[in-house]
Parts: C-alpha cells; structure tokens; sequence
C-alpha cells in the first residue's frame, strides 16, 4: 500500500499521495488540493514547491552533491568537454565517439548566424548590456526560422532548432563583444573546438591568427560544464514555464537569458568583480570592507560567499578553485583587483566568522577572477554564464515538452480591496 500524508482541514481528513525520487526525496503530491478541498497553499518563492519531476540534474545542499544525470561534476569536469556535458543532459546518456562526432559536426553546421541579423547590433546604444543584447538576439532567431513556432513539429525539426541554439549562442555572444569594442565579426571556424572556437571570435582579428591557450581553454570548459544545469533554478524554472504555454524554444531560451540576468541568479560574477572594484577604489583596507560585512546594521553585503542552496560548501567552486589559480600562475597578472580576491579568500577560508556560517567563495567568486583574467569584460560575465547553462536550459525544456506538462498557472492569496462602487470624479475627495 502506497504511503499518504493525512491534511485535516474543517474537521474533515484528506489524503494525499508521498512521492519518493529515485535518491530518497520525498514530497507531498498536493496535484488534487484545490479540486478537493478548495484551498491552495502559499509557498512565497516556491521555495518547498516541486513543479514538476526531473530525471536530469540531482542537488543536495546539505552534503554539497550535484550529479548530471546520475554523473558526478567532479567526473564531468575533469574528464569530460563541454559538447559531451551538453549531448548527456540533452539525451540521457553519455555519447559514444560517433555520436559525439556526429553532434558536434551538427553544431559546427550551425555555427553561422544570417547575416540580416548582424545588422541589429548596429543599433543598439555603444553602452547596452550585452545581457539584453543576447536575449533580443536570440529571440529574434525565431523570425528567422518560421517553422520553430509551430506547436507539435517532427522531432526532427525540435533537433534542428537545438542544435542551431546550442551552435549560434557563442556566434552572437562573440559579435555582441566585438561590436561593443568596434572591432569587426570574426566568422566561426569550424576546424576548431566549440570553446576554442569561440575564443577564436572573441578575441581573434583578420590580421592575424588567434592560438588560445591551452590553460584557458581548459578553465572555460570546466565552467562551462559546472554552470551547465541547476535543477529548478529561478532561469530553468522560466524556460520551462514559458515553454508550457506552446512558445516556441528561441522565446523560452530568451526568457531564461533574461532570469539570469539578475543579481541574484546569473548576475553575481559581475557583482563579485564590481564589489572587489570598490574596495580598491577606496583604498583597498580588506579588513574594513570584512568589518562591514559582518555588521548587521551596515548594509553592505560581500558577493561570491555562501550560497542559496549549498548549506556546506559549493562543490563547483572546489573544482574551479585548481583553475583559477592555474591561471593565475600561468599569466602572471599583475592586478591590483585579483590581488584582493585572493587576500579575501584567504581571509574568508580562516576567519571562524566565516566558517561557522559555512560562508565559503562559491563558483561566482572564482568565475568572475577567471574572466577577469583572461580578459572578459566584466559586463560580459553573465552572457558566460547564459553559454553554459544553455544545454541545462534546454533540456528542461525538452523534458517538459515530452511529459506534456501542463500550462504553468500559479495560484494566489489575494490580500486587495474587497467590492467598492465606482464614485464619479466630481465626488472624489
């Protein structure tokens, strides 16, 4: 017999069924609470609501475990590439080198974006957030293929359109930097790496061939593959309920890029490297910026410590720790800005104020001195971010397409004036 959970509401009993997921989670299946008793429960935040089952990323907090589809990210990170992150979290499984060829030759094939739609960045003003650019510009892929806003298309048309997504986002993250600088578009090449390929149109020029270096090549794969998916973040989240209403995959994407735009979700790198910019601009007193941090009257909040979901520690922030200081080592930078990341971690990783509060640097603290390093411009970071969480993105949404969820539709409590009759302008006070 299947186990419930008894709600007792005016004195009558309702049961309701336990859920249990395949790593132990439990959950009230409360599908049937409004219908049958005519309450809804308020959950601001959704922050103990499950909208839906996944079987694509699993997350625990509490002992700092995050698996791609059943694969640990310390594997996948040091093991893996990002197309085969990508490949997994879209199809299930890990691919064999010819699936993994095939894919990556269908990316290659995709790489090129129209070139009416390069003449939309001309038009944006010289300071416009690249965030804003990209969700416009992938938005706007939808216009240029018709057949991506049909409902219900053959599998293999959905296929094309992710893999146009997965192969056109470095394209256009690329053109909105080198436009912002005034330099011309590199074309992709398509001899080189998906990551290799898009340093080659950040930073490549036609006067000259660009040769990434390898240590850089190798952290930006890594980030790539640890911001990949998140389970049901707040962008992941928006990608799937915009895809429940039949939009089609260019729009939800679009919607995600936005999500992660914020401060609290994708924007933290930046605002990691914009705090570290203030504590030099006055001085650079470490210590004093930390006093301040810990005052509970001073409103001051350090950026890149702790996290939302991890209660211990950031099990990606471990893993791109090794990288950053590679490059660190390897550069030879010298900057005053990441000279304070490092004295700030040292200070966050041996003041008990910290330990006790599991305060630890997470992945944006470390993501945003990588970028920094290799020169991404600090407006830039996000659009980073959105690049690998795209494969996540999309899967959720393929998977939610393929369980035929229904359309996302809230609920509330409605907390406004009661019934009033409309009073006539002249009798207003």
């Amino acid at each position: 017999m299947s186990e419930t959970a008894t709600i007792i509401l005016d004195g009558k009993k309702y049961e309701f069924p336990i859920v249990t997921g395949s790593e132990g989670e439990r959950a009230i299946d409360i599908s049937k609470l409004r219908s049958d008793t005519g309450y809804i429960t308020l959950d601001l935040g959704y922050k103990n609501t499950g909208a839906t089952t996944s079987a694509i990323t699993f997350l625990d907090g509490e002992k700092g475990i995050l698996r791609y589809r059943g694969y640990p990210i310390e594997q996948l990170a040091e093991k893996g590439s990002f197309t085969e992150v990508a490949y997994l979290l879209l199809n299930g499984d890990l691919p064999n080198a010819r699936q993994l060829q095939e894919f990556e030759g269908n990316i290659r094939y995709h790489s090129l974006v129209h070139e009416d739609l390069k003449h939309f960045f001309q038009f944006y003003p010289s300071n416009a957030h690249p965030m804003g650019i990209l969700s416009a510009m992938v938005n706007s892929l939808s216009t240029f293929y018709p057949k991506s806003q049909t409902p219900n298309r053959p599998s293999k048309d959905v296929e094309r359109t992710i893999f146009r997504l997965i192969a056109k986002m470095p394209t256009l993250a690329a053109i909105s930097y080198k436009n912002n600088l005034g330099h011309p578009y590199m074309y992709p090449d398509n001899k080189l790496g998906y990551v290799e390929n898009f340093l080659h149109m950040m930073y490549g020029l036609p006067t000259e061939e660009y040769v990434p270096d390898p240590v850089v090549v190798d952290a930006l794969n890594k980030l790539l593959i640890l911001h990949a998916d998140h389970e049901q973040n707040c962008s992941a989240s928006t990608v799937r309920m915009v895809g429940s209403s039949q939009a089609n995959l260019y729009s939800a994407i679009s919607a995600g890029i936005a999500a992660l735009w914020g401060p609290l979700h994708g924007g933290a790198n930046q605002e990691v490297i914009e705090m570290l910019e203030t504590i030099r601009n006055d001085g650079g007193d470490i210590r004093k910026w930390v006093d301040k941090a810990k005052d509970k009257n001073d409103p001051f909040r350090l950026f890149g410590f702790g996290h939302r979901v991890y209660k211990n520690f950031d099990p990606r922030a471990l893993i791109i720790k090794r990288s950053s200081d590679a490059i660190l080592k390897k550069m030879g930078i010298n900057d005053p800005v990441l000279d304070i990341a490092k004295q700030l971690e040292e200070i966050a990783l041996k003041d008990d104020y910290f330990i006790e509060r599991k305060l630890y640097p997470n992945v944006d603290f470390y993501s945003g001195i990588i970028y920094r390093a290799i020169g991404i411009p600090t407006r830039m970071f996000t659009v980073m971010f959105a690049l690998g969480r795209l494969p996540g993105w999309i899967a959720q949404w393929k998977e939610m397409v393929e369980n035929k969820e229904p359309i996302s539709r809230p609920r509330q409590i409605y907390t406004g004036a009661t019934v009033r009759d409309y009073v006539p302008m002249a009798s207003r006070k």
